[in-house]
């Protein structure tokens, strides 16, 4: 039960009293020893959470639910459209399942400290991996199963895992692709050589292996069951690799007793969810929602987590939610726009729908999350964090009896607690700039940047004294704490001296009834410095797409002509990351 009947309550709580407030929150988690601090600064300059206390986020997740009561609830249903099959995972056979692949991997000489890399797609044996290794104390890296070889290689170089784990096969869409060749081609490009490699057979497979040495998943899952290993709060649970927007891919390092808090806090406060309740993640695990809302969270919490293998359907998605009552489905701006698209073939069909929907990863326009709540009749909001902070950064809270403000439901809601944000303008005066977050980040963030055999502080997230945490997102905050955002800082287009998110020209582009999603970017202008072209995916069902013209006017009308939008091209499909984001960078001009 949380103890703030309002939003204002919870934050002034998380503001000016943050030693109690974590102190508290901490209680939701079983410790072996009790935490006596919340935050502590550690030599380097960075924060410890719960320091000198001590847990095991396996045992939170899984054994402690056994222990009261909960062995036969589902803790995992897994889904595949893909493989045409599913899985019910009851959280007394998880115990097991864990207990014995942990013991397996101890029989290979994995302990405390050391690194396992799973490159696997989304499966109850990925979710196995992950919790037996925390189990154990070793660190677990996932890897998105499509990753190329180069890819794949520089992460294994980057962490030097003693084991290895994948899957025989993933799916792209409906087509089971090998992943022998891509991790044989790894192998052989990166420095670093595994102990040993752990394979899931799918099927046969006729692609030759290249290790000598390699052992298979589910016969180490009848070894000799490992008991929980005590661990200080302050290690190492996972390292996940980001390129966010400060270079090449970073190995964000997350710690045990900081996380555990953090998911447990959230699914109660922002997602209202109670023991029992089922959660879907449309998320691949090997992205940060579906570590932090696929496995950690639902688990840690007593629910019920819904995982689903390569892309899901309108259909589908209805179809789980009906069958096993969702509480919580939390999906991507892009997924909702793909079932609006679809939806127009499905309205024979009964759609049920979840009791509540949340959307991360990009910007949603406010006519999706329009569109949803009406198709869906039921709440739907957008929430922004990064893979660095693990957990929302700004969100609507649905745990609190204060109804949130419904005119706050179109923007990405007010900061979660211990996120304590402010606005550097680049102009003088500007109301919008960068949105800096001070230190130290709540329990649940980044604890370090991997590099060289251990974590290190985040330097390259930090102002020029390193006092502060930058975003690199830019925005303005009202009155009422909301967050408004304007998009990344490198998505801000300067026009003839004003400065222009491209996310506001977005947005009208996108009331257009006809335009299923567009993206806009800046370009060198000899006149004005830089201006604004769009790019324009349009429905795919209508006869008359709008004209240039017609944007243009609309642009021009509700911003005014100075915005510069000249250009806008009609085009199939936008480029895109694995993760389901518009990757701006790769639009050119036609």
């Amino acid at each position: 039960m949380l103890p703030w009947t309002t939003y204002e309550d919870m934050y002034n709580a998380a503001r000016h009293q943050p030693e109690q407030f974590w102190l508290d929150a901490a209680q939701r988690i079983t410790w072996k020893r009790e935490p006596e601090i919340a935050s502590r600064k550690r030599e380097d300059g960075w924060y410890d959470w719960f320091s000198g206390a001590t847990l095991n986020t396996c045992y939170n997740a899984v054994d402690r639910h056994v222990e009261n009561e909960r062995g036969e609830q589902p803790a995992l249903i897994w889904h595949s459209s893909a493989a045409n099959a599913c899985q019910i995972v009851t959280y007394r056979e998880l115990q097991g399942r864990v207990a014995g692949f942990a013991g397996g991997l101890q029989s290979l000489g994995v302990e405390k400290g050391d690194r396992v890399l799973i490159a696997m797609p989304t499966m109850v044996e990925t979710v196995i991996a992950m919790l037996a290794c925390a189990r154990i104390g070793a660190i677990h890296v996932v890897v998105f199963a499509g990753y190329a070889g180069p890819e794949l290689a520089h992460r294994i170089d980057d962490v030097t895992p003693k084991v290895i784990i994948f899957a025989s096969y993933y799916f792209q869409n409906l087509k089971q692709i090998s992943s022998l060749p891509v991790l044989n081609a790894a192998l052989a490009q990166a420095a670093h050589k595994p102990d040993a490699c752990i394979i899931v057979h799918r099927s046969k497979d006729s692609t030759p292996f290249s290790p000598s040495v390699t052992y298979d998943f589910h016969m180490l899952e009848q070894s000799s069951p490992a008991t929980p290993l005590v661990l200080r709060a302050e290690d190492p649970l996972y390292i996940l690799h980001t390129s966010g927007t400060t270079g090449n891919p970073k190995g964000i390092v997350r710690d045990n007793g900081g996380h555990a808090v953090a998911m447990a806090l959230s699914m109660e406060l922002i997602y209202g969810c109670q023991p029992g309740d089922i959660f879907f993640t449309t998320s691949d695990l090997g992205w940060v929602v579906g570590h932090s809302y696929g496995v950690y969270a639902p688990l840690i919490s007593g629910c019920t987590s819904i995982l689903i293998e390569g892309g899901a359907s309108p259909s589908t998605i209805h179809g789980l939610c009906d069958k096993h009552k969702v509480q919580c489905l939390f999906t991507t701006p892009t997924q909702l726009r793909l079932i609006r698209q679809e939806s127009r073939n499905l309205s024979h069909l009964h759609l049920a729908s979840p009791a509540k929907v949340f959307a991360a990863g990009e910007y949603a326009e406010p006519t999706l999350l329009d569109w949803a709540r009406s198709y869906f009749q039921r709440p739907v909001v957008n929430h922004w964090w990064q893979t660095e902070t693990g957990w929302s950064i700004t969100a609507h809270f649905f745990g609190l009896p204060e109804a949130e403000p419904a005119a706050l439901m179109n923007d990405i809601g007010r900061p979660a607690p211990g996120f304590d944000m402010f606005i550097v303008p680049s102009i003088p005066d500007e109301e919008c700039g960068e949105i800096r977050l001070s230190l130290p980040l709540p329990p649940g963030c980044l604890a370090g940047v991997w590099k060289n055999e251990t974590s290190h502080i985040p330097t390259s997230y930090l102002d020029g004294r390193g006092q502060h945490y930058r975003t690199f997102d830019e925005g303005m905050i009202d009155q009422r704490y909301a967050l408004h955002m304007l998009g990344r800082s490198d998505d801000v287009i300067k026009v003839s001296g004003r400065r222009i998110s491209a996310v506001q020209i977005e947005k009208i582009i996108a009331a257009h009834p006809t335009v299923a999603v567009c993206a806009v970017i800046s370009v060198p202008d000899a006149l004005r410095g830089h201006r604004p072209v769009a790019y324009v995916v349009p429905v795919n069902d209508i006869e008359n797409i709008p004209s240039s013209q017609e944007i243009i006017a609309q642009v021009s009308h509700d911003l005014g002509k100075w915005t510069g939008l000249r250009e806008v091209h009609f085009v199939n499909y936008l480029p895109m990351t694995v993760s389901g984001k518009i990757k701006r960078r790769d639009l050119s001009i036609c």
